[in-house]
């Protein structure tokens, strides 16, 4: 039986290093025939002049203004996205799990709803919505911000949903009630530092999306980085590459900390200590308990 279970480990570990060498090689390969690409130089030749153009902040700005504009548009709706989502997302959810759990089905099937829409349909049923955002807000760019927001609430959701899931809420609100706060007080100094790690997710997995997101800045006639990129790939093909590799590359970035601010820490009670205030004993909160499965 040992020698079987030895030999059966060392073919799960063959299959999965197998595994990962293809799915390497299946995401590296365009990436170097990208980086490669733009490094190609008149006559054969090896050259950076793409990549210091790109990150020369007035060369860019003077040489490609249509990507300068939705560089800074797509960083203007990663940063109004994401303080919208949370806005709309932590209270609504922290006050469903306190007091209307009943509610908690149909607020997760409204939010994983766009999921299962695609783009284009979203786009058509925006397309009216906008006609009057136009008229009220003007044509900003950043008037997508809306239409973000609600592409990311699935992701968004799931994130948001399990830290809230790791934490008894029902608890730390009663006993920071118990100390005179108010229900401002406890979602901001109570709740968000227990939910650190689920809010950094939330927002690292928006502002991936904003970033590559083209599909409905372009039918609406709008400007973003991608829209940008696909402007400049019709008369600069070297710098266009150069951006989607930048762009990617930042994207991977994010999902790399994603994986670090996701990590479980334990189960701790933020913020209530400071409620207390000096002398005063904060009540005591358990973790929630968890099973283990043998």
């Amino acid at each position: 039986m040992a020698r079987l279970s030895a030999r059966r480990r060392r073919r799960q570990g063959m299959l999965r290093w197998s595994v990962l060498s293809v799915a390497t090689v299946f995401f590296a390969t365009p990436l170097v025939a990208m980086l490669e690409f733009t490094t190609r130089g008149p006559g054969g030749t090896r050259t950076l002049s793409t990549w210091r153009e790109l990150f020369d902040v007035n060369a860019l700005a003077s040489n490609d203004p249509e990507l300068w504009a939705g560089i800074k548009a797509s960083a203007g709706l990663a940063v109004l996205t994401v303080a919208l989502m949370m806005v709309l997302l932590v209270p609504t959810m922290t006050w469903v799990r306190l007091r209307l759990p009943r509610l908690r089905r149909l607020v997760e099937f409204l939010c994983l709803l766009p999921l299962t829409i695609p783009a284009i349909v979203i786009v058509v049923g925006l397309a009216p919505v906008y006609a009057w955002v136009v008229y009220f807000l003007g044509g900003s760019s950043l008037t997508l911000t809306f239409a973000y927001t609600i592409l990311v609430l699935p992701y968004a959701y799931r994130a948001l949903d399990a830290g809230l899931s790791s934490i008894d809420v029902r608890t730390l609100s009663e006993a920071a009630r118990s100390l005179g706060a108010g229900w401002g007080t406890v979602l901001v100094r109570v709740v968000l530092p227990n939910l650190r790690s689920a809010v950094l997710s939330a927002a690292f997995l928006s502002v991936a999306l904003v970033l590559g997101e083209f599909t409905i800045a372009s039918l609406l006639n709008r400007q973003n980085l991608q829209v940008g990129i696909n402007l400049l790939g019709k008369r600069d093909a070297s710098m266009s590459i150069a951006v989607s590799f930048a762009a990617l590359a930042l994207a991977f970035l994010l999902l790399f900390l994603l994986s670090f601010a996701g990590r479980a820490r334990g189960p701790r009670a933020v913020g209530l200590d400071a409620l207390a205030g000096p002398g005063v004993e904060a009540p005591a909160v358990e973790a929630p308990a968890v099973e283990e499965v043998a």
